[in-house]
């Protein structure tokens, strides 16, 4: 799970950031509204924190902006504790709102919640042969044995059997698994295939993750109902 956090208050940024990592998230950080939004519009994040007293705009703004291209989770965080505020963050489209201070169990709590509503719609167990990915809890089996997958390995193979046959590029990889500073053109993307690919040997798997020559990655595309959602 990516998290993007935008606030300008760097030491509770930094301590936001420590305490989603405690729990297994990615998290990218942003101290202004320019570096975020940008940021929240080429990645794709689970859910995006935002400040709304931004030093170049408000946090309002930001929301408003977003949402005119995706219908990423927002929760804002601010000082302005009184209804009005709250109800201007809600009709710009913010999901959520937590006045400072707060306990971070109560951020977390939240952040949660709001990435349980947004799975909500979309199916909990992806199937390819007798490979099953549980994504609710974030389990990996083949034939009833339990596969350890990192965050990221889990990120790359969810991604491949959500889309089979689609050929995903090391970029499109890396925006939709990893934390915004990788480079596209490091080979990180082809170390951690490296990887899943071993974990998925010993049961005959690795052979389907196939290698497209300047491309990319893709899982091979089965024929008939190989290939299973529900």
């Amino acid at each position: 799970m990516k998290i993007l956090v935008v606030e300008d208050n760097q030491k509770l940024a930094e301590n936001i950031k420590e305490g989603f990592e405690a729990h297994n998230y990615l998290v990218d950080l942003a101290f202004t509204g320019e570096d975020g939004l940008e940021l929240a519009q080429v990645m794709d994040y689970d859910v995006v924190i935002l400040d709304i007293l931004l030093p170049d705009f408000s946090g309002f703004e930001f929301c408003a902006a977003l949402r005119k291209e995706k219908a990423t989770p927002i929760l804002m965080l601010t000082a302005l504790g009184d209804i009005e505020s709250k109800l201007k963050g809600f009709s710009v489209g913010a999901d959520d709102y937590l006045p400072k201070p707060f306990d971070f169990r109560e951020l977390l709590v939240r952040v949660e919640a709001l990435i349980r509503r947004e799975q909500s719609s979309k199916r909990e167990i992806l199937k390819y042969r007798e490979l099953e990915m549980d994504l609710k809890k974030r389990e990996t089996r083949i034939e009833g044995n339990t596969i350890k997958l990192s965050a990221r390995e889990f990120g790359i193979l969810e991604l491949l059997m959500r889309f089979p046959g689609v050929v995903f590029s090391r970029e499109q990889i890396i925006n939709k698994v990893w934390e915004s500073h990788y480079e596209p053109r490091s080979n990180i993307v082809d170390v951690y295939i490296l990887y899943l690919r071993n974990k998925l040997k010993p049961f005959g798997y690795d052979i389907f993750i196939e290698t497209v020559a300047r491309m990319g990655y893709r899982l091979k595309k089965l024929d008939g109902d190989g290939y299973d959602e529900r």
